[in-house]
């Protein structure tokens, strides 16, 4: 059973913030990549139950992008805040790519 829209866009959001905390509280960097990873594969399995795989593609590929796109925001407005703005982009991007 696929989860609603809504929550699978706040859970994309919270995959991007989850990680980034648990690597920053750990200081093991490879464990905040497996937050990101499992949540990332729970989404995705989701998009493809209701999207297809052109949007799931699509958004797959926005919260990868998303997670590599924070690095060199984060130069220039800071960690958190960085984490902060390409979690809400994601989230957005997945209310209104997705279907369901």
């Amino acid at each position: 059973m696929a989860l609603p829209k809504t929550a699978v866009s706040a859970l994309a959001a919270g995959g991007l913030v989850g990680g980034y905390a648990v690597a920053r509280q750990t200081g093991i960097r490879p464990l905040g990549g497996a937050v990101l990873g499992v949540v990332g594969a729970v989404c995705g399995t989701n998009w493809a139950r209701t999207s297809g795989p052109a949007r799931t593609a699509a958004l797959v590929a926005t919260y990868v992008g998303a997670f590599g796109a924070s690095h060199p925001l984060a130069k220039k407005i800071g960690a958190w805040p960085s984490v902060g703005v390409v979690a809400a982009g994601t989230a957005v991007a997945s209310q209104l790519i997705s279907k369901g």
